[in-house]
């Protein structure tokens, strides 16, 4: 099924929309979470955002993730929550090189399992997992760790200065953005930025 935002801004500013994903019962220490989605908005201008509820694996070789760094998907993998939910991130140390293999059905349906190898070097990349083609939730990768994601997000929308893949500091964002819930059976929702930068969702 696919969901549509359709974004509005009412107010005076010229900037970035960005949407978030944030989950606290996602069960990954030090997960960040990514700018999913961002694009350019000047005032009045309309745009929609639109995506499947479709899981993926991601990972990148950047070193150390922090906020405001843009991660640059090295791989992605589809994925599901319950025949494809399991893949090991491994280095290939013939060629220096990271990959995802052995793509299988993890031990339990409704997470989505990274098995981090031995041979991995700490902090030189990060792995995680994406919705709908890009990244959503990543955390920097360390040896010899088995990475259980449970996923049940929650959507967010933020304006001001973004790029998409931006690691966000979601404390500092939070006090500004506004969660976007769907109710059941909807799959469409507007929200609007207006003139004194506050929301309107409906």
């Amino acid at each position: 099924m696919e969901y549509k935002l359709n974004f509005k801004n009412n107010s005076t500013q010229k900037g970035n929309v960005c949407i978030y994903q944030t989950d606290p019962d996602l069960g990954v220490h030090d997960v960040m979470s990514l700018a999913w989605f961002a694009k350019s908005a000047c005032p009045t201008t309309m745009l929609q955002f639109k995506w499947n509820v479709d899981y993926c694996y991601t990972w990148s070789r950047q070193g150390e993730l922090i906020p405001g760094i843009v991660y640059k998907a090295a791989q992605t993998w589809n994925a599901d929550l319950a025949n494809k939910n399991a893949v090991d991130f491994v280095k290939d140390t013939s060629i220096n090189a990271y990959t995802f293999e052995n793509l299988t059905a993890g031990p339990e349906d409704g997470s989505l399992y990274i098995y981090e190898k031995r041979n991995v070097g700490a902090n030189e990349c990060a792995v995680g997992i994406g919705m709908s083609g890009s990244g959503t939730f990543v955390v920097n990768a360390q040896p010899n760790m088995q990475l259980q994601f449970t996923p049940h997000p929650k959507y967010w929308i933020t304006f001001g200065t973004f790029e998409q893949g931006e690691v966000l500091d979601i404390e500092k964002i939070t006090a500004t953005a506004q969660e976007v819930a769907f109710p059941i059976n909807r799959y469409s929702i507007n929200v609007s930025l207006n003139e004194d930068n506050t929301w309107t969702v409906k």
